[in-house]
């Protein structure tokens, strides 16, 4: 973390949710989220997936960023969903790690500033592990490689508990972020780790999802000062 933060350890529970339906996967947020306010659920919890195609808005809106019709993603069998993230629009796909930490950052005695960097640097340090250095943005939150963007973070504070997160480009179908300004920036191109690595010359379908879902947890707790362990129970 940078220098001069306190961070309290605390304990969390990892869940590998899958691939999972956007909307279903945010009454599960809701309803974590619910459970940490009330105090019925002692510990915090970060979820691992992936999405089927979808488009979501954040506070910020991000409809006019959008640079296809309502139509046309109909007949892509693509949603578009509007969120209380923070942000604008973003996409989410198959081949795109997700994870949302529940986490009550009062009781981490930290800023969202620091959470934010907490989340860049988790991505950060996982590109590393498949050779590509990829750094931050002083204007941009989220993970670049160059001018190119590779993870994404957009974050909700309820009662000084997180929910949504990051998301970060493995081996998605990079077209349909042609379809928009990603996060309301235009001039700016998009990413994955697999198209960094045979950008550099090695014949790669990228990481197995297995590997990032590791190398998340890892960094996650290392990072923020976590001890995880792992449910596949939600």
């Amino acid at each position: 973390m940078p220098e001069g933060i306190t961070v309290n350890k605390r304990s969390a529970v990892f869940m590998d949710l899958g691939i999972l339906e956007y909307k279903r996967a945010l009454e599960l947020q809701i309803k974590t989220l619910e459970a940490r306010i009330d105090k019925s659920l002692s510990r915090d919890r970060v979820f691992f997936v992936e999405h089927p195609p979808v488009f979501t808005l954040g506070k910020r809106g991000g409809e006019e960023n959008l640079t296809v019709s309502r139509e046309f993603l109909a007949s892509r069998g693509i949603d578009l969903v509007q969120t209380d993230r923070g942000g604008n629009i973003t996409y989410h796909g198959p081949g795109q790690a997700v994870l949302y930490p529940i986490v009550n950052l009062e009781e981490k005695r930290m800023g969202v500033k620091d959470f934010v960097w907490g989340l860049e640097e988790v991505m950060k340090q996982t590109a590393l592990e498949f050779n590509i250095k990829a750094g931050r943005d002083t204007l941009n939150h989220g993970l670049w490689v160059g001018n190119a963007k590779i993870g994404s973070v957009g974050l909700c504070i309820k009662k000084g508990i997180n929910f949504h997160g990051l998301a970060m480009n493995i081996c998605p179908d990079l077209e349909p972020f042609s379809w928009m300004n990603p996060c309301g920036l235009s001039h700016i191109s998009v990413t994955s780790v697999r198209n960094e690595l045979q950008k550099a010359g090695k014949d790669s379908s990228g990481p197995a999802i297995n590997q990032v879902k590791a190398a998340f947890k890892k960094h996650f707790a290392a990072i923020l000062n976590y001890d995880m362990s792992e449910s596949h129970e939600s």
